[in-house]
């Protein structure tokens, strides 16, 4: 990358960048099927999440294990600001808006409660209290059942294909280019933090708290910046998966996904938002391979139905050892690891008569 366009240099090079990738990815729906798109939107939702644990766990060293909660808090304030604007007769693109606002602004806001306590807890003390708020998603969602529905969740009102692209696109593909924008947007803002003050200041602390306060570093509000920022990229995945799905329950963002989660950022590559990409894309459709491939096999309905279950667990267990193994930092560092292995240079070994000789002179 460093060979195209030289003269753009720090944000604006990132920017440009993150634009152009965003507009080949709105090419690429032309070329996909209509599931293909739907994928490609859960892929997209997955991403704005996944990016934003990564820069947490990589960068700042907070490990969260309750991001799907985040992702659930988004979805919820999505459902119910754009079924109180249907009912306020506002549609289309303002309605999405004003709803992924909404969004972001309750998912923001727990996540700068859970910063706050991540200011004061570190290590299994902040992973506990993130896991125990992705297992109580279930008991909140039923103590509110008037506002969240419940174990049904919310339904959200339709939203079709705006006017001017109804005889171009079809609704999938619609959604589809709603989630690459947003991810576009969030993305590529985190990359821009992270290469600015922010990400230096939340690699000191990462590496040493106390080193970075003596420096003047504020440990404590570096880590609530990090958590809310991240908390907003989940929030907005969430939201746009509630607007791709039409609807929000506790039983998508499970401890399950939540985990999931974990496992791609670590499978992507920590701090790294191109691992992010990988990772969402790898937890998204391989359980649908796995399912696609497992239907095929002549065995039992029985034994069908169990593998359908815990195949895609196994195999994901699998995969991360075996990635663990090969490239410790993740199929990102794939890339960058080859080069540098090709490029070391080598030093002949010397022989046994050289060796003598040089010894006897």
């Amino acid at each position: 990358m460093t060979r195209i366009l030289p003269s753009l240099t720090g944000a604006p090079r990132t920017v440009t960048f993150g634009a152009v990738l965003t507009v080949l990815a709105l090419g690429g729906t032309f070329l996909l099927d209509p599931y293909r798109n739907f994928q490609l939107a859960t892929i997209a939702a997955t991403f704005c999440a996944a990016a934003g644990l990564t820069l947490l766990i990589g960068l700042s060293g907070q490990l969260s294990l309750g991001h799907a909660a985040l992702m659930a808090a988004g979805g919820y304030g999505y459902a119910l600001a754009a079924n109180g604007l249907a009912g306020w007769g506002v549609d289309g693109v303002a309605r999405f808006a004003l709803a992924l606002l909404a969004a972001l602004l309750v998912s923001g806001l727990l996540g700068l409660l859970l910063g706050l306590a991540a200011a004061r807890l570190r290590g299994p003390y902040l992973a506990g209290l993130t896991l125990a708020l992705v297992v109580a998603l279930p008991a909140v969602t039923a103590a509110f059942a008037g506002v969240l529905g419940g174990d049904q969740g919310l339904q959200v009102a339709y939203e079709g294909v705006p006017e001017a692209l109804e005889l171009l696109i079809a609704i999938e593909q619609w959604q589809a280019w709603v989630a690459i924008l947003v991810a576009g947007v969030v993305v590529t803002t985190l990359a821009v933090l992270r290469r600015g003050r922010l990400g230096l200041r939340m690699r000191a602390v990462r590496d040493d708290d106390t080193a970075a306060r003596l420096n003047g570093v504020r440990a404590g509000r570096v880590k609530v910046t990090a958590f809310t920022v991240s908390a907003l990229s989940a929030g907005a995945g969430g939201a746009v998966l509630c607007a791709v799905t039409q609807s929000v329950s506790p039983g998508a963002y499970t401890l399950a996904f939540s985990l999931l989660l974990v496992v791609a950022v670590v499978i992507g590559g920590l701090g790294s938002i191109g691992g992010a990409a990988i990772g969402s894309a790898v937890i998204v459709l391989l359980p649908w391979l796995i399912g696609t491939l497992a239907a095929e096999l002549p065995v039992p309905a029985e034994v069908a139905q169990r593998l359908s279950g815990n195949l895609s667990v196994l195999v994901f267990g699998a995969l991360l050892i075996v990635v663990m193994l090969a490239w410790p930092s993740g199929l990102a560092g794939v890339r960058r690891r080859a080069p540098a292995v090709a490029a070391r240079p080598q030093h002949p070994i010397p022989s046994v008569q050289q060796s003598t000789t040089e010894t006897e002179r």
